[in-house]
């Protein structure tokens, strides 16, 4: 089995790659720039979401299943209004929405994501 780690940090690897099975598991993503709103922070996390999948020669069409982590469920429907025009129509990955405390505060969600990748053993 050929696993492949890519942005390898201290303390997590930023993209996984289980080449026998297909699938990249990308680490949680945050918005690069805190400061926005939900609709802002969640633009940016699917835009980093959108760039780890090509580097995994993935796609938004192959995602798998989809963590979303809110520190405020009051933000539900701003996140789902986005979340809505980023997804592919009939692609829509099994998903999980979970209020929980983030790593700062001024982080309004959070994304996993699980997909199937075509990258070459």
């Amino acid at each position: 089995m050929t696993i492949e780690r890519r942005h390898v940090g201290k303390r997590l690897s930023g993209i996984v790659v289980n080449h026998a099975s297909g699938t990249a598991y990308l680490a949680g993503q945050v918005a690069a720039n805190p400061e926005a709103d939900i609709t802002g922070q969640t633009q940016q996390v699917l835009a980093q979401i959108d760039a780890l999948l090509a580097e995994s020669h993935s796609d938004k069409s192959k995602i798998l299943s989809a963590t979303i982590y809110l520190p405020d469920m009051a933000d539900f429907g701003a996140l789902n209004a986005v979340w809505e025009q980023w997804v592919v129509p009939g692609q829509t990955p099994a998903r999980a929405t979970v209020e929980a405390k983030l790593a700062a505060p001024e982080y309004k969600v959070e994304i996993q994501i699980v997909a199937a990748t075509s990258v070459p053993a």
